[in-house]
């Protein structure tokens, strides 16, 4: 590691917020989320569509949408605070340390551009100095590396003459031309067949292996985050309401919600018989988020608390927390057995 690589870690969000001021009202899209990221760490952002994952990333990468605004939290890359780039070191930021993949590379391609001059283009765009020549090399190269075959009559072919899963790979080499730092990977597999998908993964993480990047992963499939990722941030409305290591959100959740994500997962070592169990009721109506845990309308488990207050984070060990009220109920009886076995020990 180089030096200063150890004074902090490569990507740390504290207590972020981003809202959306609309003419209906104030959406908490992001509610005061935190996490961190290390060198070489994957991490996964699950959830459904509308709990937050993407704005999330659009805030790092400083591409949040009008009337979107990050009102508070710090975000701190490599010990610098994103949130206070001007526009030219944002521009600066993005690309050479930071780089994003879309779902739908269509919308990121232009068609009337060759491939290769796309990715020429984006590279010269970040390193002013280098020739022509040497961008063409790099390019292929990239190119070469996501797996893309015959990569001199490639390069002269346009986004229309590739399949979904070889444009998907064309935006990963786009992505890791400048050799970033941090991956932000925004549902890259979705629009893609499971067998395609199988490949973009088992690229990325030999990419991963090879460069040492970071990669934020966000998806609301939780198989591809088993295969890819090492620890897991569950978000629902706006706020996380799980994380922790990739092995035990899947065997040792503690949060209704994650629980809800898993039954609804098909398994392929289930029983021919077994249904999946859908999460009851529908998301929350961010114009009206509810009092306490955003949850609570949708939980098996609801009592009066949750909907009057939101829980607390509870560790429940190693880097894994959740914030359930049930757990805090558990860690509050598990305190007065103890202390019942104490005193009783004590007679």
């Amino acid at each position: 590691m180089t030096e200063g690589k150890e004074n902090h870690k490569l990507l740390e969000v504290k207590d972020l917020r981003v809202s959306f001021f609309t003419p209906a009202g104030e959406v908490k899209a992001v509610d005061g989320i935190s996490y961190d990221l290390d060198y070489g760490e994957v991490m996964g952002v699950v959830g459904e569509s509308g709990s937050g994952k993407s704005q999330e990333a659009y805030s790092i990468m400083g591409l949040l949408q009008s009337p979107g605004k990050v009102i508070g939290g710090s975000i701190t890359f490599e010990g610098q605070d994103v949130l206070k780039f001007s526009k030219e070191e944002m521009t600066a930021f993005r690309g050479s340390k930071v780089a994003m993949i879309f779902q739908n590379p269509m919308t990121c391609l232009n068609p009337v551009y060759t491939v290769g001059n796309q990715l020429v283009e984006a590279l010269r765009a970040h390193n002013k100095t280098i020739s022509k020549e040497d961008a063409q090399k790099r390019a292929m190269e990239m190119m070469e590396m996501v797996g893309i075959n015959n990569v001199e009559k490639r390069m002269k072919q346009y986004p229309h003459e590739f399949s979904g899963g070889m444009r998907q790979r064309v935006m990963i080499a786009m992505g890791l031309i400048c050799h970033p730092q941090l991956l932000i990977a925004d549902e890259p597999t979705t629009a893609l067949d499971v067998t395609i998908q199988a490949q973009i993964l088992e690229l990325m993480k030999d990419l991963q292996k090879k460069t040492r990047m970071g990669i934020i992963f966000i998806t609301h499939n939780l198989g591809v985050v088993a295969d890819i990722c090492d620890k897991v941030s569950v978000m629902y409305a706006g706020k996380i309401v799980e994380q922790g290591p990739v092995d035990d959100i899947f065997y040792r959740a503690a949060h209704p919600y994650t629980l809800g994500l898993l039954r609804s997962m098909p398994r392929v070592d289930a029983e021919n018989y077994e249904r999946l169990i859908p999460i009851e009721g529908t998301p929350v109506d961010m114009l009206n988020p509810p009092e306490g845990c955003p949850f609570a309308p949708r939980c098996e488990h609801c009592m009066k608390i949750c909907l009057k207050k939101m829980p607390p984070y509870v560790e429940i060990g190693g880097n894994h927390r959740s914030a359930c009220w049930l757990r805090v109920l558990e860690r509050l009886n598990g305190k007065n057995q103890d202390k019942e076995g104490n005193a009783d020990g004590n007679q």
